[in-house]
């Protein structure tokens, strides 16, 4: 690849990120109301059961694995510089938490390739997945009407969306909206 193929791609990947983090800062969602315990999943999140991608090291597997238990779902990229700033505080956030039964999973915007690379160089202590661009999709159907990255999605255990967050993470809110489960 070329010197000017890298800088159109990095050009890319700034404006990607700048595009989501105003979008965070301007974007006031409020939190979904919770479903009455047993109630059926909302539709966006019983998509997101439904899907069956591959891992970091290219095993396909089932999200249903993770249905009952509160999630923090976060479409990342490898491109995207808040994304990649924001897996080392999620992973010791997962370490945190493992005992209380929440669940992290990651399910990155990227090429499978990009992914599994990534995978290996950092420790990343909750499961990647491969979501692809079928992922933007579904972080469209999950809230990101803006389609920015990070996108972060915290479902109750009722697979009830609680909140969702747009941009880099700010942790003291997501650990206080964790608190409130």
């Amino acid at each position: 690849m070329s010197k000017k193929n890298y800088l159109v791609y990095a050009a890319i990947a700034i404006a990607c990120g700048g595009a989501g983090v105003w979008a965070s800062l301007h974007n006031k969602q409020p939190a979904a109301v919770a479903a009455a315990p047993g109630a059926p999943l909302a539709a966006p999140v019983a998509a997101l059961f439904q899907q069956k991608l591959k891992d970091g090291k290219g095993v396909e597997q089932a999200l249903a694995q993770w249905q009952g238990k509160p999630l923090v779902v976060n479409f990342w990229a490898t491109w995207c510089g808040p994304c990649v700033e924001e897996m080392p505080e999620l992973s010791a956030l997962q370490g945190e938490q493992a005992g209380k039964g929440l669940q992290i999973i990651g399910i990155g915007i990227d090429s499978p390739s990009n992914i599994a690379e990534f995978a290996e160089k950092h420790k990343i202590a909750y499961p990647v997945y491969v979501g692809g661009m079928s992922g933007t999709d579904l972080s469209r159907q999950l809230g990101n009407a803006h389609g920015g990255l990070p996108f972060t999605v915290l479902i109750g255990a009722n697979g009830q969306v609680k909140k969702t967050y747009l941009g880099r993470l700010k942790f003291d809110e997501l650990r206080a909206d964790l608190a409130s489960m």
